[in-house]
């Protein structure tokens, strides 16, 4: 039996995006399917959808009337096309819990941690949990600390990071560098660093370009074997 081919995905997402959440989950099942057929190594990368909100945050509902000029029977539609499209891969959105939108950068500083210590993947998890299925603030130091701690993460190291900008200009450099790559919108899929799989797509379409990335990958190879 053939070994699984290895790939690298980078995730670019925000912890505040619904169809980021989306995306991890259909990725995830993606992955579970293709078992012994690919092996990924999965990197989060940081975006933030908002990166000029305050501490405190903003309505939900303000805010995507402001930023997409939303009527409220839009903003209801969409938040149920996004409820139902979690729960058919399992991820839970409670919509009427998270009523406010907030500022994302102490989260990802945390993740780039997380992500030094082997619990990002974790970390993320939680956090998207966190937001969208319990409706907690993801900017607040406590929260951050204690979801930190949840997965496994020192609770005073996690505390001394977010009382500083430690890991700020590494997350700014990311940010930096797939914004001049041209990622506009989250969540994007980069596979290998060449294949670009964009939005929360269903499982079946991160199946199908995992399968044809690793065709590929086979192939090069073989093709070099013989060179």
């Amino acid at each position: 039996m053939n070994p699984p081919v290895s790939v690298r995905i980078d995730f670019v997402s925000d912890v505040s995006c619904p169809w980021c959440a989306i995306g991890l989950a259909s990725l995830q099942q993606a992955l579970a399917k293709l078992d012994g057929e690919v092996s990924a190594e999965i990197h989060f990368q940081p975006f933030e959808l908002n990166p000029q909100l305050p501490a405190e945050g903003e309505d939900s509902t303000e805010h995507l009337a402001r930023k997409y000029g939303s009527s409220a029977q839009q903003i209801d539609a969409n938040r149920e096309m996004i409820r139902e499209r979690g729960a058919a891969v399992g991820f839970t959105f409670n919509m009427d819990r998270r009523s406010r939108v907030y500022n994302t950068f102490d989260a990802h500083r945390l993740l780039h941690w997380a992500a030094l210590e082997g619990k990002e993947l974790a970390l993320k998890q939680a956090l998207l949990r966190a937001y969208f299925t319990d409706g907690e603030n993801v900017s607040a130091h406590d929260t951050l600390v204690r979801l930190a701690n949840s997965v496994g993460l020192d609770a005073t190291r996690a505390a001394q990071i977010l009382a500083g900008d430690i890991y700020a200009e590494e997350v700014r450099r990311q940010e930096r560098h797939y914004v001049s790559r041209g990622i506009q919108s989250v969540p994007a899929t980069i596979v290998n660093d060449r294949h670009l799989i964009s939005g929360g797509q269903p499982p079946e379409a991160f199946e199908q370009a995992l399968r044809q990335v690793a065709a590929t990958k086979k192939s090069d190879a073989t093709s070099a074997q013989h060179d």
